[in-house]
């Protein structure tokens, strides 16, 4: 059965770290309408405890479902995926598309053999993390940091506040540091912040090294999963935040320029 010509794509995450995967999809499927849904009151989901995030995700997005029957949910967050995505599939009749770290590009892409992560604390040390690295960098080597300073540096930033250069720094002696580190060529920014924080991470990382997100991948998948759907955009594409009324001021001036025109509580 198709979906109504005007059902949205539904893209959540934490914070703001999933407008990346919006500017990709606006790439693939400028028609589509799209609505953005940030769980800013829950921020920053990579300090909770596994359990709280699956029953948060998995509570907002039964919500989120029943109020808006989306085509298709995208959840736009490594973090909320790697613990939440199996659970969601099972209790939404809706097809679901997650964000994992790009360890298998990264491993093709690596001439030294060894590469970095950044991701939150809660992505880096999940088995879905390790089940990635033996699958697809068996001989390489994959050393982690957790970098939760990034996701508040790459909200702050969005919002128009000051960067401080010390996070950035932190997060590239994290990997520098660890044995091995002086030899990475490869980054995966493994939470969907930190593409908006690139330009500081490659100055600080230097010219030898390349960095890598699942943005596009995502996109194509969602591009693949609605092939031959008809799109209508009957309204501006909206924006929604369960936060205070301070993001939305805070926040609404950026989201212009991925042509979400709304913004509204949820």
């Amino acid at each position: 059965m198709q979906p109504a010509p005007d059902a949205p794509i539904l893209l959540f995450d934490s914070g703001i770290g999933g407008l990346t995967v919006l500017a990709e999809l606006r790439r693939v499927l400028p028609q589509a309408p799209v609505l953005y849904v940030a769980d800013t009151a829950g921020l920053p989901y990579g300090e909770k405890t596994e359990a709280q995030i699956a029953a948060r995700v998995a509570g907002l997005l039964g919500r989120l479902s029943e109020r808006f029957a989306p085509r298709l949910i995208t959840i736009a967050c490594n973090t909320a995926s790697t613990i939440a995505l199996g659970m969601v599939r099972d209790v939404l009749q809706v097809p679901i598309v997650g964000t994992v770290p790009a360890i298998k590009p990264a491993a093709a892409m690596t001439r030294s053999g060894t590469i970095g992560l950044l991701g939150t604390a809660a992505t880096i040390r999940q088995a879905y993390v390790d089940q990635l690295e033996a699958e697809f960098a068996t001989g390489k080597r994959l050393l982690r940091h957790a970098a939760p300073e990034l996701v508040q540096a790459a909200e702050g930033r969005l919002r128009g506040a000051a960067m401080d250069p010390a996070a950035i720094e932190a997060a590239v002696t994290g990997l520098r540091r660890q044995p091995g580190g002086d030899s990475i060529d490869t980054v995966v920014l493994a939470c969907t912040h930190f593409p908006l924080l690139v330009d500081k991470l490659s100055h600080a990382f230097g010219p030898d090294v390349r960095f890598v997100d699942g943005a596009a991948g995502i996109a194509r998948r969602i591009a693949h999963l609605t092939q031959g759907q008809t799109f209508i955009r009957k309204s501006p594409d909206r924006a929604l935040f369960t936060g205070t009324a301070d993001d939305l001021h805070a926040i609404g001036p950026a989201l212009l320029n991925y042509h979400v025109e709304q913004c509204e509580r949820f």
